[in-house]
Order: structure tokens, then sequence, then C-alpha cells
């Protein structure tokens, strides 16, 4: 009988050293990674040996920055490996050197921040989770957004580009695009944006009726000639200065407490006429403004406000 336990007991001790393991092998990826990303991952604290990296040391990682620190960029050119991080939903690799960036790979990521590198492409296609994308002050002379529906944050300040569609993005909440080359801004798609700051650019129109819950809004340093704010009815702020205004009309505007508007032509007179829910007698006592007057092609501007009748 003592036999029989001892055969039937090595048996299920062979049957469980055959039996098959469903947990993800361990490999060693060093080759697939940079050897500089790899040293700052180290230095981070996000991997404990740079010279020996698996996929282990990665696989919980969901967060990752590798931004650039002091008074010089930091010192990554490449990512390569980056596409083993497959469970990264936030990555920060901005004020490097990176002239490339792969992220085909990582398609759990929802933030991306890459600012402040001299990147002229930036491929977001197989990103479809990102909700928020900042890639200011780099090199971009085009940005396809198309692939990514779910984005509600984008920021793409201080690039070269001439066009930016927005037509994919229907949640899309706040939109920073200043100094650019914008000639139009199309926002017909975005019913929910309440942001908007496309400062600096070649801007001759610019549709906001769209936008109900619109509250902020920077337009300055364009080549707008009109401006209709009649529909944005929950407006606060409102800079449109250094444009081609000849008036302006803020009647439907009752919640706007901070306004500029110089450096417009106005009348080329003398005044630049405001239709306002107020006139120059009875001025809110919160309402702000950063300059009441100017000078336009060498003609003295003073802010007039009109009441609406």
């Amino acid at each position: 009988m003592k036999h029989l336990y001892l055969l039937t007991l090595f048996a299920a001790l062979a049957f469980a050293g055959c039996k098959k393991d469903d947990s993800a092998p361990v490999q060693i990826v060093t080759s697939d990674f940079d050897p500089v990303f790899a040293r700052v991952l180290q230095e981070k604290g996000y991997i404990p040996d740079a010279d020996q990296i698996s996929t282990a040391d990665l696989a919980a990682i969901t967060e990752l920055d590798v931004w650039g620190e002091g008074d010089t960029p930091g010192p990554l050119t490449s990512l390569r490996g980056i596409e083993h991080f497959t469970s990264l939903t936030t990555l920060g690799c901005g004020y490097n050197q990176l002239t490339e960036l792969d992220l085909s790979q990582n398609k759990a990521l929802t933030e991306l921040d890459c600012s402040a590198n001299p990147l002229t492409k930036l491929d977001v296609s197989q990103n479809p989770a990102l909700t928020r994308l900042v890639c200011s002050s780099n090199q971009l002379t085009e940005l396809d957004l198309s692939k990514i529906s779910e984005l509600d944050w984008l920021e793409c300040n201080d690039n070269q580009l001439t066009e930016l569609d927005l037509s994919h993005n229907a949640k899309l909440e706040s939109l920073y695009c200043n100094d650019n080359l914008l000639t139009s801004l199309n926002g017909n798609s975005n019913p929910e944006m309440y942001w908007i700051e496309c400062n600096n650019n070649q801007l001759t129109t610019l549709d906001v009726s769209p936008h109900a819950e619109l509250w902020h809004l920077e337009c300055s340093g364009n080549k707008l000639t009109t401006l209709d704010v009649s529909k944005n009815t929950e407006l606060t702020k409102l800079l449109c200065d250094n444009n081609e205004l000849t008036k302006l009309d803020i009647s439907q505007n009752a919640a706007l407490r901070d306004l500029n508007c110089s450096y417009n032509p106005g009348d080329s007179v003398s005044a630049f006429p405001v239709t306002a829910w107020f006139d120059n007698a009875s001025i809110p006592s919160d309402m702000s403004f950063y300059t009441h007057e100017w000078w336009y092609n060498d003609t003295h501007i003073t802010l007039d406000f009109r009441k609406a009748e």
C-alpha cells in the first residue's frame, strides 16, 4: 500500500511539472533599448539595471516621466525600447532632443507630453485612447488627429502648423494652438469646447458660434476683421487685441470680466466702439481692462462703450 501511495504521489508531481504555465515568459530585452534611454530609466529608478532589462521590469509601469531637467535639454535622442512598456498610459518625454517618436505599440496610452523637442513628425494614429496631447515647441508642420476621437485636451503651441483639422475630435474641450501659421480654424465639430487660445497665427476668420459653453477665448495677434461672440454667453475672458477689428459687440456676454481689444483700428478716427450691456457711464466695477487706449497707425484710439439699444 505504501508503494502504491508513493507511485501516486510521484505521478502527481510529474503531472504538475509538465502543466503549462499560463504566465508570460520573462524576456531579456536590453538590446532593444537605446542605451541612453536605458541609462535614464535606471537613474530615475524605473529599472534596476540598464545592462539587464527584462520584460518583468516593465510590465507594471503605467506612468513614465523622462523629462529633461536643468538649463539644457535632456540627453534623449531616441526612445527606442518604449514598445516594451505595454501597460503605459502616461508618458512625459519633453525637453529632450528627440527627432522621432514611435508609440505605435503603446495602445493603452491616454496622456502624452512630448513638448520642447525638435520633432518634425508625430504619428498618434495608433493611440486611439489618447485623451490629452501636449506637443508644443516642436517643429511640426502637420498633425493628424483623425484617429484619436477621445481627445479632450490639445496643446500644440509654437510649431509650424498651417492647418488643424478637429472634425474627428468631438470631445475636445481645451485647445491651445498659439504661435503657429494657421489661416483657419474649424471648430464646428467640437460642441464641448470651453477654452480656446489661438494667439499669434494668421487667422482672418474665427467662428466660435458652435461653442455655447466657451468661457475663455484668446485670439490676439491675428488678422481678424470681425468677431462674433453673441452665442458665447458664458464667456468670462476675451483677448482679441492686435487684430484688424473695427468694432466689437459684447452685449450678449454679461458674464465677461476680462477684456482686451486694444491695438485694433476701430473707426480709424479716434474710437473703438464696443456695443455692450452697459455704457461708459455704467461700466461694471468688477470689469477689468488691459488697455483703455492705444495708438494705431498714428491715430490715438480710445475705448467707447455703447449700451445696446
